[in-house]
C-alpha cells in the first residue's frame, strides 16, 4: 500500500532529481559556453601566429638582417674612429713632449745665460775653458774609436795573412 505521504516523498525526490539534473544541464551548458570562448580565443591566437608565420615573421627577419648589417658598419666605423683617435692621440702627445722637450731646453738654456750674466769674468773664463774642454773630449773620443777600428780591422788582416803564410809553408814542406 503506498501512502500519500510516500507519493509526496518519491515526487519531492523526483523533483529533487529533476531539479539536480536542470542544474548539471546548466553547469555543464556555462561550461560550453567557457570553452567555447576559450577554443575562439585559442583559434584567434592561433590564426595571429599562422600570419605572423607566413608574413609577419619575414619582414621582422629582414628588419633584424638589416639591424644586424646596421650593428656591424656601426661597429667597424666605431673600430675606425677609436683608431684614428689612438693615433691622433699618440701624435698629440708626442709633439707636446717635443714641445716640452724643447721649451725646457730653451729654459735651461735661458737660466744658463742668466746665471753666467751674474759671474763675475773669471768663473765665465771657467765655464768657457770647461765647455772647450768638452769639445776637445769629444773630439778625442772620436778619433780614439776611429783608430780602434783602423787597428782591429789591421789585426784581423794581419792574422789572415799569417794564416795564408803558414799554409803556404805546410805546402812547400810537402813538397
Amino acid at each position: 500500500v503506498v501512502t500519500r505521504d510516500d507519493v509526496e516523498e518519491l515526487l519531492k525526490a523526483v523533483f529533487q532529481f529533476v531539479k539536480d539534473k536542470e542544474q548539471l544541464l546548466q553547469d555543464l551548458r556555462s561550461q560550453i559556453e567557457e570553452t567555447k570562448k576559450i577554443i575562439a580565443e585559442k583559434q584567434h591566437e592561433r590564426d595571429y601566429w599562422l600570419e605572423y608565420k607566413n608574413v609577419g615573421s619575414k619582414i621582422h627577419a629582414e628588419k633584424i638582417s638589416s639591424l644586424e648589417k646596421d650593428i656591424a658598419e656601426v661597429k667597424h666605423e666605431l673600430e675606425r674612429t677609436e683608431e684614428y683617435y689612438r693615433e691622433a692621440l699618440k701624435v698629440v702627445r708626442e709633439e707636446n713632449q717635443k714641445l716640452f722637450d724643447r721649451h725646457m731646453k730653451l729654459l735651461s738654456e735661458e737660466a744658463l745665460k742668466n746665471a753666467v750674466g751674474y759671474l763675475d769674468k773669471h768663473c765665465r773664463r771657467e765655464i768657457e775653458e770647461n765647455e772647450w774642454l768638452k769639445e776637445e773630449v769629444k773630439i778625442y773620443r772620436k778619433a780614439h774609436s776611429d783608430l780602434e777600428t783602423s787597428v782591429q780591422l789591421l789585426e784581423e788582416e794581419n792574422t789572415n795573412l799569417v794564416a795564408k803564410l803558414i799554409d803556404i809553408k805546410l805546402q812547400h814542406l810537402r813538397v
